[in-house]
């Protein structure tokens, strides 16, 4: 029986669904004590006595995966789609076995991010507040049909939204240097950032984070995009400038934004956004459903499992 460290947040949430299935394929999993992250001093401390380890959104580094493999560590599985926190270099270097889940939550992550555009389009969380402290506010908000929005990523989170959004009578514009064409959607419009963002009336990030594309909405952008601009993250927060965000919040050039991630997670309690009243704040919870947890979990079980019989397999064949 393998022992494996889980340090992702929504399988710990339902971690007793999973511990028969994977001691069907030979896995022990042991629960980590963490809410969001651990550091790297408490990967380096614990991991070594596991042979494999289901990630989270830690910092899985080269100094993590060297002193892990130091002790038992053998193989490992990133749980989700975002990888920007795995140094795959590191693994690749030291010969660890390690995969991500693809595709497994483009339909979860799209509803959230197709939420927050009704949201802010109608103001429905001010409303909500508004109600429970004695009032009765009557905002009035813009119309969806004929605006336009810009989506950042046409990967499998990307389609679902632009699939969601055009049903909504949004005009939608595409950027994604990876993918060309109309990706299977009629209607849908194709420009390199940062083109056409003064006829934008909604930016929605849906991409993956990588070294290019960094706070790419920047102050410079910004003062470029159209006054009134609403701005959805169901991706990652280091692609937004979160100070030049703020300010174009204060200035009135982005009227409000709807944030499921951050530049640095949780969110501080002294960040500036939390004054932001036009905002709508999540806690990097987009795929979070117990359907899409089941699924993801399952599969990094049966990677993690693949793995070990390969090595298994590998070993056996050296011996004879």
């Amino acid at each position: 029986m393998k022992d494996i460290l889980v340090t992702c947040p929504p399988m710990l949430g339902q971690f007793d669904l999973f511990v028969d299935y994977a001691a069907e394929r030979g896995l022990r999993l042991h629960r980590a004590n963490v809410t969001q992250v651990m550091t790297e001093d408490e990967l380096c401390a614990q991991l070594p006595q596991y042979d494999g380890w289901i990630i989270g959104d830690d910092p899985a580094t080269r100094r993590v995966f060297e002193t892990a493999q130091g002790g038992r560590l053998t193989a490992a599985v990133k749980w989700g789609i975002g990888v920007d926190n795995v140094d795959f270099a590191a693994c690749k270097d030291l010969g660890l076995p390690i995969i991500n889940t693809p595709m497994m939550f483009g339909a979860e992550v799209a509803d959230v991010a197709t939420g927050f555009v009704i949201g802010l389009a109608r103001e429905l969380f001010l409303i909500d507040r508004g109600v429970r402290a004695g009032g009765w506010p009557k905002p009035a908000g813009i119309s969806l049909t004929g605006k336009r929005a810009g989506v950042i990523g046409l990967g499998d989170i990307g389609r679902n939204t632009v699939q969601r959004l055009q049903a909504l009578g949004l005009t939608v514009v595409a950027y994604d240097p990876g993918v060309e064409g109309d990706a299977g959607f009629e209607g849908l419009e194709r420009a390199a950032w940062p083109e056409a963002v003064e006829g934008l009336d909604f930016l929605v990030f849906t991409c993956a984070l990588n070294t290019q594309n960094f706070h790419m909405l920047n102050a410079g952008v910004l003062a470029a995009c159209k006054p009134g601009l609403r701005v959805v993250n169901v991706a990652r927060g280091p692609l937004i400038d979160e100070a030049a965000l703020i300010e174009a919040l204060q200035s009135g050039r982005v009227h409000s934004a709807a944030l499921d991630v951050f530049e640095i997670e949780p969110l501080s309690m002294d960040s500036p956004l939390r004054g932001m009243e036009r905002c709508i704040f999540g806690s990097h919870n987009g795929s979070n459903t117990v359907d899409a947890v089941i699924r993801a979990s399952h599969e990094a079980i049966r990677r993690l499992a693949g793995f070990f019989g390969n090595l298994d397999a590998a070993r056996t064949e050296t011996a004879q």
